[in-house]
């Protein structure tokens, strides 16, 4: 080898560089690089210059303009300063920490609720830490890359199962050793396709196993469930999970991850969890925005139900038009619209900002099964005349791409 040679480490990335550049090539917009120039609500931005409705955000119950989250979160602002610049293990632990994980802890019933930077963080700190050398995490194949991260962060043996097979996770946990540790990783929902976990079996299986369960609600806390807890309340097991994680981001409305648990233990991970110790804790107004949320997500009936209704609408809507979906029924917010390819996807996708609406281009190595997706995520402020104009612009985009 010459003296002076370096390997471009960047070369891994030279086909999808290369892909990349093809499909813009061609003057199609980039989906991947959008900027929104003024938000004007959850459900409205203005996106090269137009007004736009926003049918790609997690913003699913609304929150980020609501008038008591915001006051909250400029009253700890003014109060506590811009941020905390420490480790919730130093000096990062203001009152409005504890206030929020107070605020977890009576949304969901449990005894402990431990709050994270971000969701990915939480996904990282908990599976990494709790599972290590010779215990075994299973995990649905369709997981969240921060539950993939967090499995490779740790030292645990790693064994996938297809995706919502109650029997393929059964037989695994049957080949592992009876004395051995085990922790079950489940979500929810499934954010690409939309689509509910049998989470009542898959628990139950996991106990007779002798494991411990782990699932991931980011998708569903504040929708699904009586009181918005999730698939677990839904399906009546929220007692049997060991932990629930979640995020701020979605349904909360700002920024931020949580654990909740009911293990006597638990506390223990405030010492032990490396992405919770050796990171600077959230600024004060943003657990105060998030802490308000939590509170009146505890009574958002009615738009839990104006959200169910504004799915099943759409669902219907875009069924009847001849879209394919990821889901026979609406099982979430998300509804997932199947393209042919990413050529036409992005066309697609394009073809629907001109008309004034925004959704998420989902493509491969992020989809299942080499997937290209638009995904749609509601809103419970979306009004029913905004999912009539959706379908009006999807009909619209889907014959000039010739999708429909």
């Amino acid at each position: 080898m010459d003296a002076g040679f370096m390997t471009d480490l960047f070369s891994k990335f030279d086909s999808l560089i290369e892909q990349r550049e093809q499909l813009l090539s061609t003057g199609q917009r980039d989906p991947f690089s959008l900027v929104m120039e003024e938000v004007k609500s959850p459900t409205v931005a203005v996106v090269n210059g137009k007004e736009t409705i926003l049918l790609g955000t997690y913003n699913y119950m609304g929150m980020t303009f609501d008038p008591d989250v915001i006051e909250a979160g400029k009253s700890a602002l003014e109060q506590f300063g811009s941020g905390t610049t420490g480790s919730r293990v130093l000096n990062g632990t203001y009152q409005g920490h504890k206030e929020c994980e107070e605020a977890l802890k009576e949304f969901y019933g449990f005894e402990h609720a431990m709050v994270f930077s971000t969701g990915y963080q939480a996904n990282l700190g908990i599976i990494s830490t709790i599972a290590g050398k010779d215990d075994y995490i299973l995990l649905d194949i369709d997981s969240h890359a921060s539950i993939y991260d967090g499995c490779a962060m740790g030292n645990a043996q790693i064994v996938p199962f297809r995706h919502n097979d109650i029997e393929a996770l059964e037989k695994r946990l049957k080949r592992l050793p009876e004395d051995a540790g085990k922790l079950v990783v489940l979500e929810g929902v499934y954010s690409m396709l939309g689509d509910v976990a049998p989470l009542k079996e898959m628990i139950r299986v996991s106990k007779e196993a002798g494991a411990m369960v782990l699932v991931d609600e980011a998708h569903s806390m504040g929708f699904i469930g009586e009181n918005g807890r999730g698939v677990a309340e839904a399906q009546g097991v929220i007692k049997d999970v060991d932990f629930i994680i979640g995020t701020f981001s979605k349904s909360v409305g700002t920024v931020g991850g949580f654990c909740v648990s009911n293990h006597p233990k638990f506390e223990v991970m405030r010492l032990v969890c490396r992405p919770y110790v050796f990171t600077a804790s959230l600024p004060p107004s943003v657990v105060a925005t998030a802490a308000t949320s939590i509170r009146k997500l505890m009574h958002g009936g009615n738009k839990r139900a104006h959200l169910w209704e504004n799915s099943r609408k759409l669902h219907a809507g875009l069924k009847e038009r001849g879209f394919t979906l990821g889901t026979d029924e609406p099982q979430s917010a998300i509804i997932a619209v199947i393209m042919p390819d990413l050529e036409r996807g992005a066309a697609m996708w394009e073809a629907l900002l001109n008309e004034g609406l925004y959704v998420n281009l989902a493509r491969p190595p992020a989809t299942p099964a080499n997937m290209t997706l638009l995904r749609c995520s509601l809103c419970a402020e979306h009004s029913s005349e905004q999912v009539d104009e959706i379908l009006g612009m999807f009909e619209r985009a889907g014959t000039k791409v010739g999708v429909i």
